[in-house]
């Protein structure tokens, strides 16, 4: 009688629970939203993050039919339930894919799905359903739409030069006289140019996000590589005195990737001389921020570059280092100031907007100074 009564409380169903399941493990320590589900096709257990994405009470939706507590649909409005049919279909399934799937109210969700058989080719006893929130992935396909769109955009005036200039070279080359075929063909380099600094752009950016970006340190004369950097401007035909830059005591040594340190120099006062005005100043200082004293434990390279135009609206400040961001004046892929904090970062230094005493753009960035650890 004993071993009867035993076998009838075993044969009992389960109670329902609420953030964990029979393996004893706490669902709620869990990031995604899961759904335990019995043979009967009611919800045996699920986890608060589920019942937060199915905008209800866990304990509500416990042992209630799965089919109306998580009434799944797909883009065309189709059951999901009803298509998929997770208790039938092939006796060899176990285990549903990723699909995008719409809850109630328009919530875009990511579901895949665990048939557990406790025999090969048995019936399935449970299904684990696993639910994510798609709004970050959803994010993530539009900013790589943004970031395609805008690539589109911008190869496509500088291609169409060089194509149209090739092409009139080819057929027409001997009407034209050579000064005009110079020009054009200055024409050709300067978009060939653009070209190259958009491919560029994407390919630190891509370095960036994956963490990959490689840095070549050794010592920088920053104050030589400015000048270097000025004169090529001057050069270009900017007025020798549009640009200042000025050394405030004794600069700590500073180990860093001088291409890139380049990179991010020509990237602020390019940015400088084009969406602002008047002169453009280069400060160099050591200490952490301006107006701190030099600190003798984490020395550090304090450099601002400034202008006298408008300036940046405070309200923007949050997004002059997001991707795709641009002035009031457009130009640009609007990527290469979120290539300057990706790279002063990976240095190990900080990167700030803000406004200069003469009313423009003042962008401050440090680089720690010393030589690095397997040097010393």
């Amino acid at each position: 009688m004993t071993t009867e009564i035993t076998r009838l409380e075993d044969s009992r169903p389960a109670e329902p629970r609420i953030g964990d399941c029979r393996c004893g493990c706490d669902l709620d320590a869990l990031p995604d939203g899961v759904v335990v589900i019995d043979a009967d096709c009611r919800v045996q257990s699920l986890n608060t993050r589920a019942a937060g994405l199915l905008g209800a009470d866990a304990e509500t939706l416990a042992g209630t039919d799965a089919r109306q507590a998580v009434p799944l649909q797909d883009l065309e409005g189709r059951s999901w339930w009803t298509c998929t049919d997770p208790f039938g279909g092939l006796p060899t399934r176990t285990r549903i894919t990723e699909t995008l799937l719409v809850l109630p109210g328009g919530h875009e969700v990511f579901l895949t799905a665990s048939l557990v058989r406790h025999v090969p080719r048995g019936p399935v006893q449970q299904v684990i359903i696993t639910l994510r929130d798609a709004k970050a992935r959803r994010r993530a396909e539009q900013k790589t739409s943004a970031l395609i769109s805008t690539v589109a955009h911008e190869l496509r005036s500088p291609l169409t030069s060089v194509k149209g200039f090739t092409s009139t070279l080819l057929r027409r080359w001997d009407r034209f006289s050579d000064d005009q075929k110079r020009l054009m063909l200055e024409t050709i380099e300067a978009d060939t140019d653009r070209i190259t600094r958009l491919v560029a752009e994407l390919l630190d950016v891509s370095r960036i996000d994956s963490g990959r970006l490689e840095l070549r340190r050794q010592p920088v004369d920053l104050p030589r590589l400015l000048d270097r950097h000025v004169d090529g401007l001057v050069a270009a035909g900017h007025p020798q005195d549009r640009f200042a830059i000025r050394v405030h005591g004794t600069l700590p040594e500073v180990w860093a990737d001088p291409d890139r340190i380049e990179q991010v120099m020509a990237n602020l006062v390019e940015n400088a001389v084009r969406h602002g005005a008047g002169t453009v100043t280069v400060d160099l200082q050591p200490g952490a921020e301006a107006g701190d004293e030099p600190d003798e434990e984490r020395p550090e390279l304090v450099v601002a570059v400034s202008d006298e135009g408008d300036g940046i609206p405070e309200e923007n400040y949050p997004m002059v280092f997001t991707r795709f961001w641009h002035s009031t004046r457009r130009g640009g892929t609007g990527l290469g100031l979120y290539v300057v904090r990706g790279l002063v970062e990976a240095h190990g230094g900080r990167i700030t907007v803000g406004r200069a005493p003469s009313g423009g753009a003042l962008f401050r960035f440090t680089l720690p100074a010393g030589a690095p650890e397997h040097v010393v």
